[in-house]
């Protein structure tokens, strides 16, 4: 691995959707299962799945022989944090709840070596220089840093035109279930008001030059969104896709038992 390689940072300025899968169970194997199933990029989520800085470093090993790009989403925008999922090797971090561009702009430097920011110098105990074998990383890795910053509240939308300028944010991605909440649609991502405020939060990520993402698990919807211009988009949850496997086969089984009775 070379820090100024990521090539998903790479994809996000062409036309065109990167296509992801979010993993919520936590599991290296399931996360190595699902890096062969042919995603651009699966997201290891660290705010709402129970992984911890280990599970997160086991899981990031596990899809490394794979072409699936994996992206870290910390829960919170904490400094130190930042630095302990660099040094695992991430190199791609998503980042919940950013409303205003001064945040944003903290996290770049939180993400980037100085004189550009103000990340801690301790890459040669660190997998993410390869314990000093790439012997180039400290000149190379700001490059090869990928920012993803969420915005997924009714007042980060109206702050998103100076969030999305933020020199250093790559991509920003708007997160329709909390935003839906924020506007007084708690579990209704689908509220005409929401999606309208998400469609035009696409395209003025777009105006910025910046690449806009989201998670859309209904096809429909999804589609809608790629052909408005997401450059990456998560089509599924790997804990969703298996409940709803897992109890069609029952109830396939079960249903006829039941009737009999």
């Amino acid at each position: 691995m070379t820090s100024s390689a990521n090539v998903f940072k790479q994809a996000l300025t062409q036309p065109g959707a990167q296509i992801g899968l979010w993993l919520g169970l936590a599991d290296p194997y399931a996360a190595e299962l699902c890096a062969t199933t042919g995603f651009d990029w699966l997201l290891i989520d660290g705010e709402h799945g129970p992984n911890d800085l280990r599970s997160m470093l086991a899981s990031l090993q596990a899809v490394a022989p794979y072409p699936a790009h994996p992206v870290v989403r910390i829960p919170h925008g904490d400094t130190a944090l930042i630095k302990q999922v660099l040094e695992i090797g991430a190199t791609t971090l998503l980042v919940p709840m950013v409303e205003t561009a001064e945040q944003a702009r903290e996290l770049v430097r939180a993400t980037r070596y100085p004189p550009q920011g103000m990340r801690g110098v301790g890459s040669g105990l660190a997998r993410s220089s390869r314990w000093s074998a790439q012997a180039d990383y400290l000149k190379t890795a700001n490059d090869g840093i990928c920012l993803l910053v969420q915005v997924e509240t009714a007042a980060a939308l109206e702050q998103l035109d100076e969030i999305a300028a933020v020199d250093g944010i790559d991509g920003v991605f708007i997160g329709p279930a909390d935003l839906a909440a924020s506007m007084g649609y708690l579990g209704a991502a689908d509220e005409p008001a929401v999606v309208k405020a998400i469609d035009d939060g696409i395209r003025r990520i777009l105006a910025a030059g910046k690449a806009p993402g989201i998670l859309a698990v209904n096809e429909a919807r999804a589609r809608e969104c790629i052909e408005q211009g997401v450059r990456f988009i998560a089509v599924g949850i790997e804990t969703t896709l298996l409940a709803q496997a897992a109890r069609t086969l029952s109830a396939r089984f079960k249903a006829p038992a039941a009737k009999q009775k």
